[in-house]
């Protein structure tokens, strides 16, 4: 369906995605028969990798191509892949759970035809995420309708038009491709809609204050009308083909004002309608446990979204130990810390970059040189839309990528520090750009672990506190503190979708850490609700990279940039897998060498397991 802003009023990246009920959902059997075609001289093991390497790649193609919007954003060249065209624009809707379940028992059939002792340690990982990803696939076609995909927080309404606008034109193919995208806007809402008629009609449609919210964006993006931003980018982008003539230029941006007033702009009127129609039959205002099924699919996804075996009960005991550690001696300091971090001598986003680039040098392995564009987010949407959002590139082009400020949010230099080092270095661009290099199974891009992904981006944020002109107190203070306030958002997602929390009850627990402004708090009660479980990828995510870095000191592993470097190069996945690498007495890491061959380095006498991988998804 569409993208994923991994976003919790801070930062957030951006990627492609599939459709409810979705990845995976239009599944092949592929019954590994293809080692028949290998050559007889080919050792077991190498035939065996080579096998499973071509299953997985038809795999890959088959899944990006299901809508075009997620072929353009993986892909720069998908005729390389083999790919000619992709199955719809934006992808379909499938609410079929026994046909998913079935296809997602098929693939794991296909999946068992391969003998895992063969497989070299970068296809275990690849499978050890096929495996978990499909046991995921096919427990989520029980809660289809608990999904939402007009959330206020990350909903299509809002997501579309940032996509749209950053569609790349690198030559007239993709223009063409972009207005027959425009051309389906119309009827990919209806699916849309029509799926919340069925969630309507199982009482699980959105709240009337989340409906209102919902109205509020898609009329914002009207009212941009002609000023909209998706003209002036469309003109911007095809003026840059060299290839067109003036006339052709001219045609197609009448083509695109055609398409924005027949089928993008009734299709937002067409969902304010519907949603007037559907508001008032919304049969909860609070949190996922007052639904039938809500606090059990509650704790399934954060399980799965954030990649973690943990219980609920368990998380908060994590989140409450750690918000104890973080307050201790810091509470008087918080004031005069942040006078200090004011004497950043510049805000501007690339020099702030800059800095961090090289601040990170000593601690981080180096990257590969790539360029960054930063854009402000449109005036109109500044209201609707994350602080900050990086846009993940295709896997073939990685010097593609674009990170968005909503400059109405940035309250000053050190939110902006903090923000493009989330999105930044040695956040998302870095980590993306990084594990790109690797030369990573493509399948491995369509599969999202979001715990890992945001997990990392607060990890770098947090280190970006010591690369300001502070004291390391002074530092240390000031990422405790926000530390600490990331957790009472953490605590207060699973106190409303899993204990029941009224609004009432998140103004009395705010207001025991000091927080006493009702009407601040009950604007975090909405932001929660229109999202579940969104801080807990952050979060959470964050932590268990502390706990991952403390096993690795206990390991005799001091220095820091090796930690970095072992995480990186295995990638983004659930922390259960991640962990493996970390066993008491033996420790090995996955060291890429940026080819072909990943070289796997024991540091310790035996290897008992290994770690794993992210990639975001849109």
């Amino acid at each position: 369906m569409l993208i994923q802003f991994w976003k919790r009023r801070k930062k957030q990246c951006v990627s492609i995605v599939c459709s409810i009920g979705i990845l995976f959902s239009s599944i092949f059997f592929l019954n590994g028969c293809e080692a028949t075609f290998l050559e007889e001289k080919k050792s077991s093991k190498e035939a065996e990798n080579e096998r499973f390497a071509s299953f997985t790649e038809k795999l890959f193609c088959k899944e990006v191509a299901t809508s075009q919007i997620s072929l353009h954003y993986t892909l720069k060249e998908p005729e390389a892949y083999g790919i000619d065209k992709a199955d719809t624009a934006y992808g379909m809707i499938q609410t079929d759970s026994t046909q998913i379940k079935t296809a997602a028992e098929n693939m794991q059939q296909a999946l068992y035809t391969f003998s895992y002792e063969k497989l070299n340690v970068k296809n275990r990982i690849t499978y050890d995420l096929l495996k978990q990803y499909l046991r995921n696939l096919r427990e989520e076609a029980d809660y289809l309708y608990y999904e939402e995909p007009l959330n206020t927080v990350n909903g299509v309404q809002t997501q579309i038009p940032i996509v749209l606008s950053e569609y790349q034109f690198y030559d007239r193919t993709d223009v063409e491709a972009y207005l027959d995208v425009l051309s389906e806007t119309r009827d990919y809402f209806q699916q849309i809609i029509a799926f919340e008629r069925e969630k309507a009609d199982r009482g699980l449609f959105l709240s009337d204050e989340m409906a209102d919210q919902v109205l509020e964006q898609c009329n914002a993006f009207l009212a941009m009308g002609n000023g909209n931003y998706l003209y002036s980018t469309f003109v911007s982008r095809v003026g840059e083909l060299q290839e067109l003539s003036e006339k052709e230029k001219s045609d197609y941006i009448q083509q695109n004002a055609r398409q924005m007033e027949e089928q993008v702009y009734p299709a937002y009127e067409d969902l304010i309608q519907a949603v007037k129609e559907l508001k008032g039959k919304g049969t909860n205002e609070k949190g996922l446990c007052y639904f039938p099924e809500g606090r059990k699919y509650y704790e399934w996804y954060i399980q799965q979204s954030v990649g973690v075996t943990d219980t609920i009960r368990e998380l908060e005991q994590q989140t409450r130990r750690q918000i104890s550690e973080d307050i201790t001696g810091m509470e008087e300091a918080v004031n005069e810390a942040k006078q200090a971090a004011a004497i950043l001598e510049n805000g501007k986003a690339e020099r702030i970059l800059e800095k961090l680039k090289k601040g990170i040098a000593n601690a981080f392995p180096e990257i590969p040189k790539t360029s960054l564009r930063i854009k402000y987010v449109p005036e109109e949407m500044q209201e609707h839309l994350s602080p900050a959002f990086y846009m993940i590139p295709a896997i073939d082009y990685t010097e593609e990528n674009v990170i968005y400020v909503n400059q109405i949010q940035m309250r000053d230099d050190l939110t902006l520090f903090t923000t493009l080092a989330h999105e930044g270095y040695p956040g998302h661009l870095y980590q993306t750009i990084f594990f790109e290099n690797t030369d990573p199974d493509p399948i491995r891009s369509i599969l999202n672990f979001g715990g890992y992904v945001e997990g990392w981006a607060t990890y770098a944020e947090m280190c970006s506190y010591y690369l300001m002109p502070l004291s390391k107190t002074q530092a240390a203070i000031l990422q405790k503190n926000s530390s600490v306030i990331l957790a009472l958002y953490a605590l207060a997602d699973m106190g409303i979708h899993y204990e029941g929390w009224s609004r009432m009850d998140t103004v009395e627990f705010y207001a025991r850490y000091g927080i006493k402004d009702a009407e601040t708090v009950d604007k975090i009660y909405d932001l929660i609700l229109g999202s579940p479980g969104n801080y807990l990828k952050y979060y959470i995510g964050y932590v268990k990279f502390l706990e991952l870095k403390k096993e690795w000191i206990k390991s005799g592993n001091q220095s820091q940039k090796e930690f970095h470097k072992a995480v990186l190069s295995v990638g983004p996945a659930p922390f259960e897998i991640v962990g493996n690498i970390f066993p008491c007495d033996s420790f090995c890491v996955i060291i890429s060498t940026g080819t072909k061959n990943n070289k796997r380095r024991c540091l310790k006498k035996r290897v008992t397991a290994f770690f794993i991988y992210y990639r975001e998804t849109i």
